[in-house]
Formats: C-alpha cells, structure tokens, sequence
C-alpha cells in the first residue's frame, strides 16, 4: 500500500485530513510535533486517539520546542496573550510561531524518506483563515522544489494539501462526508479544559459548525 506520512497536530483540520488521506488508500505515518505550545498535553491526547482511530502503522512524537526558546509567539510564550479574533485585524495575529511551518516540513520530509512514504499530507488553509504566509500555495510550491532537490534521486514524496484553499466549512464539510469524530479533536489555542471560544482557531471553528448547523461537541466556556 501507499504510505503518507501525516502531520497530526490532533486538531480539526489535521484530523480531517488524516481521514481524507486513509479514505485515499493510503496507510498512515501520524507525526505529532510538540513546539511547547500552551494546549500541548490536549492536542497531544487528540492526536494520539485519532491516530489509534485510524490505526495508523506508526505514531512519531517529536519535541521542538526551541520555538518555546525563540519566543515572539502567544502559542510559545505564556507572557504574550492569545489574540482574540478580530474581523477587522488588518495584521497577523500574535498567534504565529516564526516559519513554524519549514520547520515542522523538513522534520515530515526527513521521517517520509526513512520509511519510504509516497506523500507528506499537511493542513494548510490560506482563505479564511489567519493569513499565515507559511500557509501560502506559493511556500508549498516552494517547499514542494525543496524536498526534491533535497532528498535522494529515487526518493519521491509528494506534498498533498487538500484544504489550501477550502474554507473551514469546506473542511468540516468533508468531514461529515468521511465520519471524523470532532469529539476527539481539539482548536482552542487557549485552553486545555473547556475551549475559550473567542481566539482565532475557536472562532473558525464555531463559526463552520454554525454554517453547517452542527452542534460542535466539544466543550465551551460560558
């Protein structure tokens, strides 16, 4: 069978696509990323159930959290305070960590050459989304030349993002379609317990659920 190695941060998206990529034949690689980010032990829970779920042959856990050391970001340092949406926000939100996205890739390439998957999958978004630029089509083409200049000559690994330019809608959408249990995953960027609701990655979500007319059936604050 086609392997594909799947970045799995055990978020909704995330999640979707490991479903999408399983419903696509191929076995599934789970790696999970620690960066020292303030939801770690939750997200890390979401990722390694939705990777049992799925029965992925692999679960690779791996620690970055040098992001935590950089700082410059309210998802690494407990001193900033997470963002909360705002429609009218004409920058990025503090909720980026620095060229997270180059680095969370090279450690996907580099797991996908040792085991000899076909494919990274990774969730990128970039329409209604935070505007992210390591979401960008134009940094996954990059990446893209990347990996094959960068690997083996008879090393070929494919980089599959299917959502970059779907809505969350679109994501939840396919994932009614594909069965992911949402109970099991996690968006919050605040909390670990109850989610706060009012960050970013709350906003989208609750905002999706709301368009499709879905309860979202994870807990909320208030």
């Amino acid at each position: 069978m086609m392997k594909a190695v799947c970045l799995l941060s055990g978020g909704m998206d995330s999640s979707t696509l490991a479903y999408l990529a399983q419903s696509q034949g191929y076995e599934i690689l789970a790696l999970h990323l620690n960066y020292g980010q303030r939801t770690e032990e939750k997200e890390r829970a979401c990722a390694q159930k939705i990777a049992g779920l799925l029965g992925a042959i692999d679960f690779m856990e791996v620690d970055v959290r040098y992001f935590s050391t950089f700082g410059a970001s309210s998802l690494t340092d407990r001193t900033i305070a997470v963002d909360t949406f705002d429609p009218a926000r004409a920058h990025i939100p503090n909720t980026y960590v620095p060229f997270r996205n180059a680095n969370l890739l090279s450690i996907a390439t580099s797991f996908a050459e040792a085991k000899k998957a076909d494919a990274i999958f990774i969730g990128v978004q970039s329409l209604d989304y935070s505007g992210y630029p390591d979401c960008r089509p134009a940094f996954i083409e990059a990446f893209q030349r990347v990996i094959d200049l960068g690997t083996k000559e008879d090393t070929r690994i494919r980089l599959v993002t299917p959502f970059i330019h779907f809505t969350k809608t679109d994501i939840l959408r396919e994932g009614q379609r594909l069965h992911v249990p949402y109970e099991h995953t996690w968006s919050c960027y605040r909390n670990e317990t109850r989610a706060c609701g009012t960050c970013g990655s709350c906003h989208f979500r609750r905002e999706a659920f709301a368009a499709l007319g879905i309860r979202d059936p994870i807990p909320y604050e208030g």
